[in-house]
């Protein structure tokens, strides 16, 4: 059962994770509009997170670091969660 829930988890944070690198791809599409669909999904979706982030890493030039730092915190995020379930026995 714990097996199931660290898959579930970790399918989680990896999708959300697929979707903050397509947000990044799609920043370097020059005359992408973001009012449309998906953009527009994606964009609703990784904002907040990585507003979160903005707010202490400024771009430096035309370069937003703050889509790597946010990706580094879900990775740590998630391998504290693994390590915690995993020393659980359910």
């Amino acid at each position: 059962m714990m097996l199931g829930i660290l898959n579930g988890i970790n399918a989680i944070f990896s999708l959300y994770i697929i979707v903050i690198i397509i947000r990044c791809i799609f920043s370097f599409i020059p005359r992408l509009d973001y009012k449309k669909q998906p953009y527009r999904t994606i964009m609703e979706i990784t904002d907040p997170y990585l507003n979160l982030f903005r707010k202490f890493i400024p771009p430096i030039g035309m370069v937003d670091l703050s889509p790597t730092v946010a990706v580094i915190v879900l990775l740590i995020i998630q391998n504290i969660i693994q390590i915690v379930l995993s020393g659980i026995n359910i």
